[in-house]
């Protein structure tokens, strides 16, 4: 590119100065020229003036007095009628520029002057132009190179940032180059690279959900089905098999829910259900895990709830807050459903040392973990829950006490059992 500008710059320049160079070495040529004719008329002129005066005053006119009053040194012929021919000067050799002038007694003047001396003016005319325009060369092909520099570099820079785009480093530059075209460039450049960065960090956000999420659905699954391997009654078989179907169908929902929050996590597929059967589903899920770690869960509070979400998504919601107290929190898991205004609660809490003071503001931010743990499980279940118009908090820090809150729809009282524990 810096070539073929300089060369572009560089043909339009010799062309200018073949254009105007010509015609000013013409004008300058015929100028030069006209110059030197009038200069041997006037020469003429003024020697016709002094021979008229001396021969009116009755002098002598010869050629020491004629030197004597010459300007130039030119060669100069008087002709006098009746005398001879005077000489002043010597004659010059080759061509010359004529000039001449005749008085009213018949005396005439002729002035000579070599053309060489136009011929040296011109050249030296000539050089003047030819430096000129050699400067002109010189300085068109500096900023010829400078303009290519300034245009070069950024198109590099921009041909550098598109291959980090390629090869996955989607981080904008940021950099602008003072040229309009090329700062639209860059612009979608970074609009691009922004776009690529949100897009990989919502592949990994979806494979992170998804590894978190799925880990406790195909752990009680694989849990059925060695209850299946290790029995030999029917009856068992089939009731390990049916519970295990159901935990197929919500790990389906699971996936299902994944694919379609990565693509837009706004959308939600709310319906009016009943809590309990929730509840029930996730306390018969989490009841061999618990027993296998030396603890229990239990359930109280009121029954008959009617909540606005979705069942998946409220399940997968009361799956990791299980999770987190089976994880981090100590004794028995409690899970408690109450009414509060037009919404219904789910609280679970256990008998563990509880939520740090400085990690409780931050405890459903991604990566914050007080142990060592992957730090996604509360973000995912706070997301699930907004997603469904809810919300997700920590009520109490000590002993720990989260709490899910959702939209109620309101039954008759008749229909409002009274809490029990389950």
């Amino acid at each position: 590119m810096r070539r073929r500008l300089i060369n572009s710059t560089l043909a339009v320049v010799l062309v200018v100065i073949a254009v105007f160079g010509v015609s000013l070495v013409l004008v300058e040529t015929r100028t030069i020229s006209s110059s030197a004719q009038e200069k041997v008329d006037s020469e003429a002129i003024r020697l016709l003036s002094i021979v008229d005066s001396r021969l009116i005053g009755g002098e002598p006119v010869t050629p020491g007095v004629l030197a004597g009053q010459g300007g130039d040194r030119r060669y100069a012929l008087i002709e006098i009628p009746g005398r001879d021919a005077i000489e002043i000067g010597e004659r010059p050799d080759g061509g010359v520029i004529r000039g001449a002038a005749e008085g009213d007694n018949g005396e005439k003047v002729t002035v000579e002057e070599p053309r060489s001396t136009v011929t040296r003016e011109v050249g030296r005319s000539l050089l003047i132009i030819g430096a000129v325009a050699l400067l002109a060369i010189i300085a068109a092909v500096l900023l010829a190179v400078r303009q290519g520099n300034r245009l070069a570099s950024p198109l590099t820079d921009l041909a550098e940032t598109a291959e980090r785009l390629g090869s996955g480093d989607p981080r904008p530059r940021h950099r602008r180059y003072g040229v309009p075209e090329l700062d639209r460039v860059a612009d979608v450049l970074d609009a691009s690279a922004e776009r690529i960065a949100r897009m990989l960090t919502a592949e990994r956000r979806l494979a992170a959900d998804a590894s978190h999420q799925l880990r406790t659905p195909l752990t009680a699954l694989s849990m059925r089905l060695e209850e299946i391997t290790v029995t030999d009654d029917l009856a068992t078989v089939k009731e390990e098999a049916s519970v295990a179907l159901s935990q197929v169908e919500r790990l389906t929902d699971v996936v299902e829910r994944l694919l379609t929050n990565s693509r837009d996590p706004r959308t939600g597929s709310a319906v009016v259900f009943d809590l309990d059967e929730v509840v029930k589903q996730q306390l018969e899920e989490w009841r061999p895990v618990c027993r296998s770690a030396g603890r229990a869960i239990v359930c109280s509070g009121k029954q008959g709830l009617q909540a606005v979400g979705t069942p998946g998504a409220v399940a997968q919601v009361l799956a990791a807050l299980i999770e987190n107290s089976l994880m981090h929190g100590g004794g028995t898991v409690a899970v408690r459903t109450r009414v509060t205004g037009n919404q219904a609660v789910i609280e679970v809490t256990d008998e563990g040392p509880g939520v740090s003071a400085e990690l409780g503001a931050r405890i459903f931010e991604r990566a914050i973990s007080g142990r060592n743990s992957t730090g996604i499980g509360l973000a995912v279940a706070r997301d699930l829950a907004e997603a469904d118009g809810g919300r997700l908090e920590l009520l109490q820090q000590q002993p720990p006490v989260f709490a899910l809150f959702l939209s109620r729809v309101a039954r008759s009282r008749r229909e409002d059992r009274q809490p029990t524990v389950r």
